[in-house]
């Protein structure tokens, strides 16, 4: 099995080319930075240059894939350049590798590469000054400085800058992606709502039009269907009332006609009446005093679903309304007759129960519906002050 090796950048191969290129050209023109008198060359031979060239250009293309291996290579490169007549070609080519070997290196030769440069540009000054007693000993420390260290300190600022750049845009990405998340739970929340809004605005005028419609139908009582034709009138007019109100919502009030009102507690004989109207036995007990507007109208809201489902669901009997204020909290209860295996008066999506444990669990309250023995009860508590939402 083969080891695939990462290609090098097309740019990282065009300074190895110029690199190259422009060694050999200083090269042949006679140009280097020391004399063969110089004590430092060992190695005379006119060509000897061209090696430590060679590694360095041939180390350029692993600046991004392999940045420490070229700097190693480099390095040694660099060190047989120095017992050579030398290149300025090699030199600047090496600097070039240590600034590489900073930025794209791994995180821990970003940390160590600057601080070991730093230390063999004050070694590289100090000691021979101090060996030589002569303070142009501190020249090898600069020239260390500025191959070595200036180029390492120079990537780590540009590490630092692209880090940071970086991170900046993962933290605008996030914050979009939070920004969409809201806005989709906000848009979820308002489908919610509009849809408790729809079903028990609309369902109980329908709920009561389907059932008087069908008894109007069903009994040849010129009396009975007058009386009924009058409710299902009754109920379309509320009903649109209600869907206007809906729409002045929606519209948020720039339409011709402001929206109505939302029903409050004291709308409950109102609703109560409507709902005897319709045939049930309703008795109504409300003990309750100034409570805050969203509560109000979750109460109404649960009483009139309850008062919908006793209409199509509930056996013949007496249906029970109870609102009573205690403790900093509203509780609600509506019981009604219940026989098992009852078919329902009118057809339903059974969506009125999970509105009204949204509405409660909305204002931090509680809500529970189910057959207790012959009756149907509904329970709700609201608390008055804000709560914690489910």
């Amino acid at each position: 099995m083969s080891l695939a090796l990462p290609r090098p950048h097309r740019d990282d191969l065009r300074i190895a080319v110029g690199g190259l290129l422009g060694g050999v050209l200083l090269w042949g023109l006679g140009i280097h930075p020391r004399l063969a008198s110089d004590s430092l060359v060992l190695w005379h031979a006119p060509w000897a240059p061209l090696v430590p060239l060679a590694v360095t250009a041939a180390c350029e293309p692993l600046r991004r894939v392999r940045p420490r291996a070229g700097l190693l290579a480099g390095t040694a490169a660099l060190t047989l350049d120095t017992v050579t007549l030398g290149s300025i070609v090699t030199v600047v080519l090496y600097t070039d590798l240590v600034y590489a070997a900073v930025l794209y290196g791994t995180p821990a030769s970003a940390r160590r590469i600057p601080w070991i440069t730093g230390m063999l540009t004050a070694v590289g000054g100090i000691v021979p000054a101090a060996l030589w007693r002569d303070p142009q000993g501190l020249l090898i420390g600069v020239g260390v400085g500025v191959v070595a260290l200036a180029p390492a300190a120079t990537g780590a600022l540009v590490r630092n800058h692209r880090d940071a750049a970086e991170a900046a845009r993962l933290r605008a990405e996030q914050t979009a992606l939070l920004a969409e998340v809201d806005r989709t739970q906000a848009v979820t929340a308002e489908r919610a709502r509009m849809a408790r809004e729809l079903h028990d605005m609309v369902a109980n005028h329908l709920s009561a039009i389907a059932i008087h419609s069908t008894a109007a139908l069903s009994l040849d009582d010129p009396k009975t269907s007058q009386e009924a034709l009058a409710v299902i009138r009754e109920n379309s007019v509320e009903g649109l009332a209600e869907m206007r109100r809906l729409i002045g919502i929606l519209r948020d009030g720039t339409g011709d006609r402001n929206p109505a009102a939302s029903p409050t507690l004291d709308g409950l004989g109102a609703l109560v009446g409507r709902a005897r109207s319709g045939g049930l036995d309703v008795t109504l007990h409300a003990g309750h005093g100034k409570v805050p507007a969203p509560v109000e109208l979750a109460a109404y809201r649960i009483v009139q679903e309850s008062l919908t489902n006793a209409l199509k669901h509930a056996a013949k009997g007496r249906v029970h309304v109870s609102l009573r204020q205690r403790d900093g909290r509203l509780d609600i209860s509506v019981t009604s007759t219940h026989r098992p295996g009852d078919g329902p008066r009118a057809p339903g999506s059974g969506s009125g129960l999970t509105g009204m444990r949204e509405r409660a669990a909305l204002l931090g309250g509680t809500f529970e519906a189910g057959p207790r023995g012959a009756v149907w009860a509904v329970r709700a508590t609201l608390p008055l002050t804000e709560g914690d939402p489910a």
